[in-house]
C-alpha cells in the first residue's frame, strides 16, 4: 500500500478510531472493516488493524467471508494467523446464529436472479470463488458455503466438498456458483465438464443441482438457461 494512503491509527482523533467510535455513536456508522478491526484488535505482518480489516474483507469478499467454516482454508488464503481466523468464523458463526433465528429473513431463492443478488459481491473478488447454495424442498436457503478459492478445475472442486454440506444441513437441493476475476462469465469448457460430474453424482444421491451461475464483472451466465444442464 502506498505510504500516503496508509491508514495511520495513531494520526486518527481518539473518537475516529472503531473502538471509540463504537462508543460514541454506536455500531451503525462504523464501516465493516471497521467493525472487524474492533474483534481482531492488533495488526500482522506490516499492516495495523485497520489494514488487516480492510485487506479481508476486500480480498475475501463481504458475503463469502461471513459463511467461510474453514480455519485452514482462511489462513491460507489471507496470509492470517490461526488465532485470527477462528476469531473471524467464531464472530460471523455468531452472528448468523442470532440473525437466522428470525426464520422470516431467510431467503428463498426462486431464480437466477435470487441467486445474482444473493451473491453479487462475488463480482468485485480478485480471486476465483465457487460456492455452493443448500436449499430445502421450498428453496429457502439453509446453507451457504464457500467451497473452494482458487481456478476452478476437477482436482480442487471434488463431488464430496459439493455434497458435504448437503447431507449436513439435509438439503434437498443446490445452487453453484463461481465468478470470473477476468469479468467474462462466459463459461469455460471446465466450467461445463465440472458442472456435468456434479450433477450426475447429484442424481444418484436425490440432492439436485439446480443452476451453475457464473458470475462476471456486470452480470451473470446461468448454465440452467444456456441450456448446458438441460439434458442432464
Amino acid at each position: 500500500m502506498p505510504e500516503d494512503y496508509r491508514i495511520r491509527l495513531k494520526e486518527l482523533e481518539a473518537e475516529q478510531k472503531p473502538r471509540e467510535k463504537l462508543i460514541k455513536y454506536g455500531p451503525d456508522v462504523l464501516k465493516n472493516f471497521e467493525l472487524l478491526s474492533i474483534i481482531l484488535n492488533t495488526g500482522y505482518k506490516g499492516l495495523n488493524v485497520l489494514e488487516l480489516s480492510r485487506m479481508i474483507i476486500k480480498d475475501y469478499g463481504s458475503k463469502a467471508i461471513a459463511y467461510e467454516k474453514n480455519v485452514g482454508r482462511l489462513m491460507q488464503t489471507l496470509g492470517i494467523p490461526q488465532v485470527k481466523a477462528c476469531q473471524i468464523i467464531a464472530v460471523f458463526e455468531l452472528g448468523k446464529r442470532f440473525f437466522l433465528e428470525d426464520k422470516g429473513r431467510i431467503p428463498t431463492i426462486k431464480d437466477p436472479e435470487d441467486v445474482y443478488k444473493h451473491l453479487s459481491d462475488m463480482k468485485k473478488l480478485q480471486k476465483e470463488h465457487f460456492r455452493g447454495l443448500y436449499l430445502n424442498t421450498r428453496n429457502r436457503l439453509i446453507h451457504d458455503e464457500v467451497i473452494s478459492i482458487g481456478s476452478l478445475n476437477l482436482s480442487i472442486v471434488h463431488p464430496r466438498e459439493i455434497f458435504r454440506p448437503a447431507i449436513e444441513y439435509g438439503a434437498a437441493a443446490i445452487i453453484l456458483a463461481h465468478n470470473h476475476p477476468s469479468g467474462d462469465p462466459e463459461p469455460s469448457d471446465d466450467d461445463i465438464k465440472i458442472t456435468q460430474q456434479i450433477t450426475e453424482v447429484g442424481k444418484m444421491m436425490e440432492i439436485y443441482v439446480l443452476d451453475h451461475l457464473i458470475i462476471g464483472e456486470d452480470g451473470y451466465v446461468s448454465l440452467r438457461e444456456k441450456g448446458v444442464m438441460e439434458l442432464l
